[in-house]
């Protein structure tokens, strides 16, 4: 191949200093600063809004949802406060709360600037767990001053969850707090890394045939997270002797003086022991709350035999797996980091501790409720791990064993496994005001409240991330192609290779401050090496369909669509994005000179409307036939199917049209009809039914007048009646309802290759391209 590649280090490589003094580390963030600002100041500022959940549209929704009609819940929770979980949304609430004084690893930037994380938590609670929430900043960083301020919000809120308030005021505010509200109140920089962090620590210890109990435990730090992860050790049963504190001047050691306060003194160690280095002497295990480059091989090697090795400092750990099993081959570690194995994360813990804590309307997150979700995660990693897992694994078969002791953030199974345990402890214990009887129809319940589609596609991110692809990019002078292709390089996706005169595609990088950025490639169409190839092929391909070898040659010269579709045809690259300068009918013409359908099938368009009150819609055909036969609106129907159940839904497919169940026939709904009619014959393994109107797929008191149709459930594959139905949906739907649409997604060819919409964001080129490489990755 030839092509330029772009060798030079770009202005964000490595870590990127920020204006406050900060840092994003894009080698583990695999994104820009810009990208990142723009995010967050792009359509309405921020990351939250609040959706309004009741119709008020008429006069009389009016009345019902304010004045008059409120008052009769405000007479009933008067009455009876309990009544306050049932009229209000107490009962899902969570307020995140911060005065900014240990912002993430950024130390105290104040409460304004701690907004945007907080937000950002406020969004991890709902995606993970369905909890609604409201950040707030208390701008004080006096203790009585910031309680004051909280303790009076419990009425709204079912619970608090703080963050970001430095050690050793959080203790105090957390103890206070909870002595004053009756609803849990939980700071997760403590709380969360510990729990995590134990059930690592539990599924090791069983791996290296330690009893916990009488393990030896390093912890290196003392802030808050440090001494929650000593406190909760201790609950679960280790020795108090057999721990030992360090901090910056060494060992928290009973009788030192100096850098102590009451926390420490709690787990001041007798021992002669008074630097890190003597401390982990025959240790089994060392927790690294501290600072890169804090652990040493030689530290490493005077530990006992398979020592346990959490090195959790962000974003560089104490010290690295290579370097930690250069010196000890049978170690288990764990990081902070996403990249290797074992990431000791929070979002493992705090959504699923609330959702348990919310669901049982309990007073208190106590240490029962915290043993029990580490223990269920310790469970949850020794289980069998699902397919769509492992498809994200970096190549692996995961398994429980030294590189699975932790499960992956993004495991489906998470919210029914950690939640039902945290409602059982809290029952069990007796902080729960809303005991459970069953509670395995609750976590029957839990797996079925979130919209799997969201994590199918994380899971898709990470696999193209272990497996980067080449993508070409055929409009590669585009401004909006030249910003996708660096996010997409940044991502760790691959390789982008852009179509495109090279002073051109140069010309729009410098004009966006970019450089030139390493791992990116240019290629010019009539100047590239791979010319003459391209062209034998395509004369192959179409000379007995009346074209010549110089017809071949000025496309592959001229046309970038058909030159990158020789590119991928020809295995040059992996997948291919276009659509922004042409119609999607001009690009599937030019493609098609390369690219063919898969033998035996049809390509086709499937549409994913996503965050519809949680719920996605998968819409097809969306891009191709304008009146499908009946024999390709099964085939579309099979494929659509196939879609959804990989991204994580049980399919059911309602095939629409204007009437139901032949009350107005007329001859497209006779192709409907018998569309459903050929599905019988094939015997497919997916409920559908049709033909039928689209409010009777989607509202189960209509599809109750129909008491034989098949579907068990609201339909959430839409085949339609023709192109012209499907896209008017797809465009529409997003515009008059919450959500968004991602797609079409080109489905059915020999070579993965994705169409964009004319007015795609840079994210959506992205996004786009990204699944053009996972298609390739599942090949």
């Amino acid at each position: 191949m030839m092509g330029t590649k772009l060798n030079q280090r770009g202005p964000w490589e490595g870590t990127n200093q920020m204006a406050d003094g900060g840092s994003l580390d894009t080698r583990t963030a695999r994104i820009s600063v810009e990208e990142a600002l723009a995010l967050h100041a792009s359509g309405r500022p921020g990351k939250l809004e609040t959706r309004i959940s009741k119709p008020i549209t008429t006069a009389r929704d009016l009345s019902l949802a304010y004045s008059p009609g409120v008052a009769e819940p405000c007479l009933r929770i008067a009455a009876d406060p309990a009544l306050a979980y049932d009229y209000t949304t107490k009962g899902n609430m969570v307020a995140v709360i911060s005065n900014g004084t240990a912002v993430l690893g950024l130390g105290n930037l104040g409460a304004l600037a701690s907004k945007p994380v907080m937000e950002g938590k406020v969004a991890l609670f709902k995606r993970f767990a369905d909890i609604d929430g409201i950040d707030l900043e208390v701008g004080t960083e006096d203790i009585d001053a910031f309680v004051g301020a909280v303790r009076y919000l419990g009425p709204g809120f079912g619970g608090i969850n703080l963050e970001d308030i430095k050690a050793p005021e959080c203790f105090v505010i957390e103890q206070r707090l909870r002595e004053l509200m009756d609803i849990p109140v939980f700071h997760d920089d403590q709380h969360g890394t510990a729990i995590v962090a134990a059930a690592g620590l539990i599924n090791a210890c069983h791996l290296t045939g330690r009893d916990l109990r009488e393990t030896k435990l390093v912890v290196n730090g003392a802030g808050a997270a440090a001494i929650a992860c000593v406190e909760l050790l201790k609950a679960m049963g280790l020795h108090p002797d057999h721990v030992i504190l360090c901090d910056t001047k060494g060992v928290v050691y009973q009788g030192r003086q100096s850098g102590m306060n009451q926390w420490k003194s709690a787990h001041a160690a007798n021992t002669r022991a008074r630097t890190l280095a003597e401390a982990l002497d025959g240790a089994d295990v060392v927790f690294g709350l501290s600072a890169k480059g804090a652990l040493t091989q030689d530290m490493v090697r005077q530990m006992a035999d398979q020592p346990i090795i959490f090195a959790m400092a962000n974003p560089d750990p104490e010290i690295t797996p290579e370097e930690a099993r250069a010196v000890s081959p049978k170690a288990i570690i764990a990081t902070g980091r996403s990249d290797y194995p074992n990431q000791v994360n929070n979002v493992l813990g705090f959504p699923y501790i609330f959702r348990g804590a919310l669901d049982v309307r309990a007073s208190t997150i106590n240490d029962a409720m915290k043993i029990a979700a580490a223990e269920a995660l310790a469970r949850l990693a020794r289980e069998d791990v699902p397919d769509e897992v492992h498809n994200a694994s970096a190549g692996q078969r995961l398994s429980f064993g030294p590189e699975y002791i932790i499960p992956n953030a993004f495991d489906p199974r998470l919210i029914s496994w950690v939640a039902p345990a945290v409602a059982k402890a809290a029952i069990d214990s007796g902080v729960a005001r809303k005991p459970m009887a069953d509670l395995r129809r609750y976590a029957r319940e839990l797996s079925g409240r979130l919209d799997p589609t969201a994590g199918a596609l994380d899971r898709m991110q990470e696999s193209v991330r272990a497996n980067p692809k080449r993508v070409v990019f055929a409009e590669g002078e585009e401004e909006k192609v030249v910003r996708a292709a660096v996010a997409f390089r940044n991502a760790g996706y691959g390789t982008p290779v852009l179509i495109g005169r090279e002073d051109r595609v140069r010309t729009t990088m410098a004009g966006l401050g970019l450089g030139l950025i390493e791992g990116i490639e240019i290629h010019n169409a009539r100047l590239s090496g791979a010319n003459a190839k391209y062209m034998e092929f395509l004369y192959g391909r179409l000379q007995r369909r009346g074209f010549l070898a110089r017809d071949c040659q000025r496309m592959v010269n001229q046309d970038r669509n058909v030159f990158a579709a020789c590119m991928v045809a020809t295995g040059d690259a992996d997948a291919m994005v276009t659509g922004l300068t042409r119609s999607t009918q001009v690009c599937l013409e030019d493609i098609g000179h390369a690219i063919d359908p898969q033998p035996g099938g049809i390509a086709f368009g499937v549409s994913m409307l996503v965050g519809l009150r949680g719920r996605t819609l998968f819409i097809a055909d969306s891009m191709i036939h304008f009146r499908p036969s009946a024999e390709q609106l099964a085939e579309i129907a099979i494929g659509a199917a196939r879609t959804a159940r990989h991204l994580g839904h049980e399919p059911r497919v309602a095939l629409l049209s204007h009437t139901t169940f032949g009350a107005a026939m007329h001859s497209a709904a006779a192709v409907m009809a018998e569309a459903v009619e050929i599905l019988d014959r094939r015997k497919v393994d997916f409920e559908y039914d049709g033909e039928m109107s689209p409010d009777v797929a989607l509202e189960p008191e209509l599809r109750a007048l129909y008491p034989f149709c098949r579907l068990t459930g609201p339909a959430n594959v839409l085949v339609m009646p023709g192109l012209h139905s499907a896209h008017i949906t797809a465009r529409l739907a997003p515009k008059m309802a919450e959500g968004s649409t991602i797609g079409p997604v080109l489905i059915g060819l020999t070579h993965p290759v994705q169409i964009l919409p004319m007015n795609a964001s840079v994210s959506q080129v992205v996004d786009m391209a990204c699944l053009g490489a996972y298609q390739a990755v599942a090949r």
